[in-house]
């Protein structure tokens, strides 16, 4: 077969959360790096096509490249792992704990950090032609996707904060949104055994979060970051402030919410069913003769 169901499925995820819990802290931060570099170049990769062709729906179409790649290589996202560590931990798989999860997630997100800005600074260069022009120079042919950059940081910062209380919460509960969809479709990856299949479910959870906005931790950490090169109107502080910080906590929530917890409840500790027969009453049950049928028949 080649499709996973779901209760093997449960115990695969949580084998894959106690391998990447115990993986060296060379393996983690080398996959990390890998991991937020090949998404983030997917996003500057989707932007530009959204702005080559006037259709956001294009950048949403062509941004789960980047995330296919990664999985299909072995790579990870701070994302992922928000689901896949804490599995292995509620299992109480041996050394898998609390202290062990939270060394493997700071390690993840310093790879991916380092990885998305890296991409960052080089398609800085690659649209300031070495940092020897602007975006703000018309003869740059990078000027409208240089200014695009800048404009979904500056709407994504201090947009956000000009609703104060509410545009945090707003970024939370996107970030919850995002990593429901993104955890699905790092699921998804476990659900198919050919490669074809894989590509197919992570592909389309992938779509929706990016068609939709919502606000993914990985991706921001290379958004953000070009877009403070480029010249944009916000700061670090506001960056960290109003979106990596709440967009990293509704990731973890989402993801821990609906994807961790709904697989390992309903298809690794799965609960009895209701109005079951215990084995001996519907062993006797089964020889007993029918209603309708006579006994000496």
């Amino acid at each position: 077969m080649t499709y996973v169901k779901p209760p093997e499925l449960a115990t695969t995820l949580i084998e894959v959360g106690e391998s990447k819990v115990h993986m060296s802290t060379r393996d983690t931060l080398i996959r990390a790096f890998m991991g937020g570099a090949m998404l983030t170049l997917a996003a500057a990769f989707a932007v530009k096509m959204t702005v080559d062709t006037g259709l956001p729906i294009v950048g949403a179409l062509l941004f789960p490249i980047g995330f296919a790649l990664l999985y299909l290589l072995g790579y990870d996202l701070l994302t992922g792992l928000f689901v896949l560590a804490p599995l292995a931990w509620i299992a109480k798989r041996p050394g898998v704990t609390g202290r062990a999860v939270l060394r493997n997630w700071g390690l993840v997100f310093v790879g991916n950090f380092v990885g998305a800005l890296t991409v960052a600074v080089l398609v800085t260069i690659f649209i300031t032609y070495g940092f020897s022009t602007s975006v703000d120079d018309a003869a740059n042919q990078f000027a409208a996707y240089g200014q695009k950059l800048m404009a979904i940081g500056h709407d994504r910062t201090l947009g956000y904060m000009s609703h104060g209380a509410g545009g945090w919460l707003a970024v939370f509960v996107r970030g919850m949104l995002c990593n429901w969809m993104v955890s699905t479709a790092v699921v998804g990856a476990f659900i198919a055994k050919d490669v074809v299949g894989k590509i197919l479910v992570m592909w389309l959870p992938i779509m929706l979060f990016f068609a939709m906005g919502f606000e993914h931790s990985v991706v921001n950490m290379f958004l953000f970051p070009v877009g403070i090169m480029l010249g944009a109107d916000f700061t670090w502080a506001d960056y960290f402030a109003w979106n990596e910080l709440p967009t990293v906590l509704g990731n973890l929530v989402g993801g821990l919410t609906f994807t961790a917890a709904a697989i390992y409840f309903t298809h690794y500790r799965t609960a009895p069913k209701r109005h079951s027969l215990p084995d001996a009453a519907v062993a006797t049950a089964s020889d007993a003769p029918s209603a309708s049928v006579p006994a000496s028949v």
